[in-house]
């Protein structure tokens, strides 16, 4: 038997016209729309907007008049269930509902049966799950969805989905709400930008290292005071993270103007606002920079910008010329060292502005014009334009208004996002030596959720309070 429905609430809908089989649409009276604003001005800046139920975005259920079923005793604070021969429409409110595929809630059914609780992996088989599957029973309870389905081995399978598990992962209507926010920032941030200290980041505890990681991902770099002036110091704080990624360059390299290596940090000269590893297929996600000492000399400033808010202004101020960096690709090398030549796999595929397909959310800002390699696949009505392209984004990266300069000294680590934060450094002369790593972005992501799994109040889902305090469940977000 079919356990819920929508027929409650006449007094807050209006019923349309018969559509399809006697099914009919269920419309809200009305709906509100709420849009996310903020301005580069601000500095906050949200990458992804949130997401509203219309009132046109209608669909189609069945309800508990249809299927002959009694209504059931109205639960406070519990969503409505309904279901029909394809999904289960769930009402959250008035003007607030999902539907799910039947064939994907069976899918994702978490009981021990179907996701294994210790190595969170999937058991059930997907592809036993009949394609016309529908459930025998759907009910709502304070534990969530409860659904049985006819069994694959057995009579019957029970299946329950924590509430904000489901509107987490509603896909039809979206119902993800709040973002989170990034601060971009620009030249003013030399006034408080985000810092911790070696002690914090090396206790045990892992709190200083948490904050550390999380002013990364919320500003894109993060400063660590106090840390020995060593390469082996900077190792330790670097495998905090995780592990370190090794290139050519090395583990832990160290940089000095001596032309050791065929690239260009290793010389005195100026570099431009650039991210590394433009010509591996997966540039680097974290970069950390400690300058050991420099004497006999002066110079040698660092420079760092970030990419997302100078993207944020061509986005606004040269929206044609935005395009084309979000969509031409630009082929890169390294090619220095005999030994060794790089190049992305498949070449040319990477844009230096890269968007969410499905989000529109910018994840990777990709620039270094010194590693450019020919643009032979430029559209010829489009190599001008492309040119043009280019000198506004320079532009607009040499802004005083974009740049943050600052003289590090031995003891201070510079950690940066190489997928948004650019980075450069003036002209010097004297001896000037820096050592520094790469972690993956992957490490990076990682260890960040396993300290938010710790430290945050909540892992996984209110209704089915199955997870916090740093125990992961099988309904954490991620999974």
């Amino acid at each position: 038997m079919i356990r819920g429905g929508f027929a409650r609430l006449h007094t807050a809908l209006r019923r349309s016209w018969p559509h399809h089989g006697g099914m009919r649409y269920l419309v809200p009276q009305s709906a509100r729309q709420s849009k996310a604003c903020s301005t580069l001005e601000s500095r906050w800046f949200s990458l992804t907007g949130s997401r509203s139920i219309s009132s046109t975005a209608l669909g189609e259920v069945v309800s508990s008049e249809q299927l002959g079923v009694t209504q059931p005793k109205v639960h406070s604070g519990i969503p409505i269930a309904n279901a029909d021969e394809r999904k289960v429409s769930i009402l959250w409110s008035p003007q607030s509902w999902s539907r799910f595929h039947n064939i994907w809630l069976r899918d994702h059914c978490r009981c021990p049966d179907c996701f294994h609780p210790i190595t969170m992996q999937r058991l059930v088989n997907t592809f036993e799950i009949p394609p016309d599957i529908k459930p025998i029973h759907v009910q709502g309870t304070t534990e969530g969805l409860e659904v049985v389905w006819p069994g694959l081995n057995t009579e019957t399978h029970s299946s329950v989905y924590p509430w904000d598990w489901l509107q987490a992962n509603a896909y039809d209507q979206p119902l993800h709400t709040t973002p989170d926010r990034k601060v971009i920032w620009g030249s003013k941030i030399e006034k408080s930008p985000p810092s911790v200290t070696y002690t914090e980041v090396m206790d045990d505890g892992g709190k200083g290292l948490y904050e550390w990681l999380v002013n990364i991902d919320k500003f894109g770099f993060c400063f660590v005071s106090g840390v020995p002036a060593t390469p082996e110091a900077t190792e330790e704080l670097c495998q905090r993270i995780g592990f370190i990624r090794e290139s050519q360059y090395g583990k832990i390299w160290e940089i000095t103007a001596d032309l050791s290596m065929g690239d260009t940090a290793y010389t005195t000269m100026a570099l431009g606002a650039h991210t590394d590893n433009t010509y591996f297929t997966d540039p680097t996600g974290i970069q950390v920079f400690h300058i050991l000492s420099h004497t006999e000399g002066s110079g040698g400033a660092s420079l760092i910008v970030d990419g997302f808010y100078v993207a944020g202004l061509m986005k606004e101020l040269y929206p044609k010329f935005h395009e084309l960096l979000s969509r031409v690709p630009i082929p890169a090398h390294a090619a220095g060292e005999p030994y060794a030549l790089y190049t992305p796999s498949p070449p040319a595929m990477y844009p230096p502005l890269r968007y969410h397909p499905n989000t529109g959310e910018l994840i990777q800002v990709r620039w270094n014009n010194d590693d450019r390699s020919v643009m032979n696949h430029l559209a010829p009505d489009e190599v001008e334009e492309w040119y043009e392209a280019i000198r506004i984004w320079n532009t607009l990266l040499k802004k005083p208004e974009s740049e943050y300069w600052v003289q590090l000294s031995p003891g201070t680590v510079l950690a940066t996002n190489n997928h948004r934060v650019l980075h450069g450094r003036s002209a010097f002369d004297g001896k000037r030596r820096l050592c520094g790593a790469y972690i993956g972005i992957d490490e990076y992501r990682s260890k960040l959720a396993v300290l938010k799994e710790k430290f945050e109040d909540t892992v996984g889902y209110g209704w089915s309070k199955r997870s916090g305090g740093g125990t992961r469940s099988v309904w954490s977000r991620d999974l």
